[in-house]
C-alpha cells in the first residue's frame, strides 16, 4: 500500500467534472465577458430601488465562502414579532440572459465544491466581487421581507429591490462558538456595533420558523460528512461537520425567504421552479425500520408522524441519531426541480414540510435561483415572464440532471480522499451502517471516520439501516473506491 502512485486530486477533479458532462473551465467567450465589466451593477436612477445601505446587514456563511449570496437583517417589531429582510445579491444586474456567462452557467447549472478545487458557476470576477455582496461594499440587491409572529407564523410579505451595505462577513463555526459561550465575539462583528444584538434576534426569530415547521411535520435530521482537510493540496485527515446553529439560523431564514418567493410569483400569475421531494420512494423500508425500534409508523407516508419517530430517537440515542438520519435520507429519495403552473396544486417539499418552495436564495451558485430571480425582476416590473412554462420544464429536467451530476463529482472527490487517509489502514475492522442496496451491490458507512463504501462480500439479504462490523480490504484512490468485507 504504501507504493501506490499519488494521485492529483486537483487533477482528478477537473476530469470527473468532464466525465460527468459539466465544464470544469470557463470558455474564452466568458472571460472576455467578465473582464469587460467595469464595476458592480449601480441602476442609480431606477426610482423604485430602496436605499437600505444603513441598515446593520450581515452575511453567515462558510469559513472559506467568498461567493456571498445573501445577507440577513432583522428588526424587533414588539408583541413578539419580528420583521426579517432576506438580501439577494442581484446576478441578473450584471449577468444578461442568453450572454455567453449566462450559457455556460445554464450549462453546469451549479458550482461544484471539492475538497481540492472549485468550480464556480460564474467567473470569479463576478461571483467573487462584483455580484457578491462582500463586506463594506455598496450592491444592489433583492430584498424579501416578511414578518414572524410569535407562533412562527409568517405575515407582512414583501418584495423588493435595494441597495445594501453588508457590515460584517461572520462564518458559520466563529458565530455558534460565540452563541454557544465557547469562543469569543467575532472580530467583525464587534467592529461593527450593533451587530451582536442583530444576530442574537435573527436566532429566536429563526428558531420561531423552526418549531412552527416542526409542528406540521419537518424532519430533523442530523447527518455527519467527513470534510477532507487538506493543507498545500494534499489531504491530511478527515474532520466530522455537523450542521451547528448559525448553519440552521440561516437555513430557517432561507426556507421562509423561499416560500415568499413563490408565493409572491404565485400571487402574480408566474410559473415557478420548484425544488420538491415528492412521498418517500421507500416507505416501507422507512415502517420496517421504525419497527425495528419498536415503532410504528402509518402504512402511508406521514410526515408528521415520521418527524415524531425522529424526535423520540434522537431523545433516546442522540449518539446514533446521525445514523438513523442517513439511513431515512437515503429512502427518501433525491429532490428535484419541477415547474408550478399558476393555481396548480403544489407537490411541495416532503422533508421540509412545506408546499411553496422555490429556490432564490443563491443566484451565484445555483442557476435555478437566476432564473427565479429574473421572474421576480419581472413580475416587479409588471413584465411578462422571461420564460415560457415549456421552457422552464425543461430548464428544471437540465437542473436536476446537471445537479445530480455535479453531487457525483463532489462524492467521487470525497471518497478519492478519503482513500487516501484509509489507504494505510487495511485490515482494520470499523462499525458501519447499510446506506444503498440494490442489484448493483451494498455500499456501508463507516461511523468511524464516516466514509462510504462498496461491501464486495457478505451483502446477501442486507438492506438500507442494517448495522454490521466490516473490514477494510482495498482502496482505489483514482476511481475512489473503498472496499470492505462483512465480518
Amino acid at each position: 500500500m504504501q507504493n501506490r502512485p499519488r494521485v492529483d486530486l486537483a487533477e482528478l477533479a477537473w476530469h470527473a467534472m468532464r466525465d460527468r458532462g459539466l465544464e470544469p473551465d470557463f470558455p474564452p467567450d466568458v472571460l472576455r465577458q467578465a473582464e469587460a465589466l467595469r464595476g458592480p451593477a449601480e441602476e442609480s436612477q431606477d426610482p423604485d430601488i430602496r436605499d437600505l445601505r444603513s441598515l446593520l446587514w450581515c452575511s453567515i456563511d462558510n469559513d472559506d465562502s467568498r461567493d456571498l449570496d445573501q445577507l440577513t437583517v432583522a428588526e424587533d417589531l414588539g408583541d413578539g414579532r419580528v420583521r426579517v429582510l432576506v438580501a439577494i445579491a442581484d446576478v441578473d444586474a450584471l449577468v444578461e440572459k442568453d450572454s455567453p456567462i449566462d450559457r455556460h452557467a445554464r450549462h453546469n447549472t451549479t458550482s461544484v465544491y471539492t475538497a481540492v478545487r472549485v468550480f464556480p458557476m460564474l467567473p470569479e470576477r463576478l461571483s467573487t466581487d462584483l455580484t457578491s455582496l462582500n463586506p463594506h461594499e455598496d450592491r444592489l440587491a433583492v430584498v424579501i421581507s416578511y414578518v414572524v409572529l410569535e407562533d412562527g407564523a409568517l405575515g407582512g410579505q414583501d418584495l423588493f429591490r435595494a441597495r445594501v451595505h453588508n457590515q460584517a462577513k461572520l462564518a458559520y463555526n466563529g458565530v455558534t462558538a460565540w452563541l454557544d459561550g465557547d469562543g469569543p465575539m467575532p472580530e467583525a462583528m464587534a467592529a461593527a456595533p450593533g451587530v451582536a444584538e442583530q444576530v442574537r434576534l435573527q436566532e429566536r426569530a429563526a428558531g420561531r420558523l423552526r418549531a412552527r415547521r416542526e409542528e406540521r411535520g419537518a424532519l430533523d435530521l442530523e447527518t455527519i460528512e467527513a470534510r477532507p482537510v487538506v493543507r498545500n493540496g494534499a489531504v491530511q485527515d478527515l474532520r466530522d461537520d455537523p450542521q451547528n446553529r448559525a448553519q440552521k439560523l440561516i437555513e430557517d431564514f432561507m426556507i421562509a425567504a423561499n416560500g415568499v418567493t413563490a408565493a409572491f410569483l404565485e400571487q402574480r400569475g408566474f410559473p415557478t421552479l420548484r425544488r420538491v421531494i415528492r412521498s418517500p420512494e421507500r416507505w416501507d423500508r422507512i415502517e420496517a425500520l421504525a419497527a425495528g425500534y419498536h415503532y410504528t409508523l402509518p402504512p402511508e407516508a406521514d410526515a408528521r408522524a415520521l418527524a415524531k419517530f425522529l424526535t423520540v430517537r434522537r431523545e433516546a440515542d442522540p449518539l446514533r441519531f446521525p445514523d438513523l438520519s442517513l439511513s431515512i435520507v437515503k429512502m427518501m429519495g433525491a429532490g428535484e426541480y419541477a415547474v408550478q403552473a399558476p393555481g396548480a396544486e403544489p407537490v411541495g417539499h416532503f422533508g421540509l414540510a412545506v408546499r411553496d418552495y422555490a429556490h432564490s436564495t443563491a443566484p451565484n451558485r445555483r442557476y435555478p435561483d437566476l432564473i427565479t430571480q429574473r421572474l421576480l425582476k419581472a413580475a416587479l416590473r409588471g413584465e411578462r415572464p422571461p420564460y415560457g412554462t415549456d421552457e422552464l420544464a425543461e430548464l428544471a429536467r437540465h437542473c436536476t440532471e446537471q445537479e445530480d451530476a455535479a453531487n457525483k463529482v463532489e462524492r467521487q472527490i470525497r471518497k478519492s480522499a478519503a482513500a487516501t487517509v484509509l489507504a494505510g489502514r487495511i485490515g482494520e475492522e470499523f462499525d458501519a451502517l447499510v446506506t444503498g442496496a440494490s442489484n448493483k451491490g451494498v455500499w456501508v458507512r463507516a461511523l468511524r471516520p464516516p466514509v462510504e463504501g462498496k461491501l464486495v462480500s457478505g451483502r446477501d439479504g442486507r438492506d438500507v439501516g442494517d448495522r454490521l462490523t466490516v473490514k477494510l480490504v482495498d482502496v482505489d484512490i483514482e476511481r475512489g473506491f473503498i472496499d470492505f468485507v462483512e465480518v
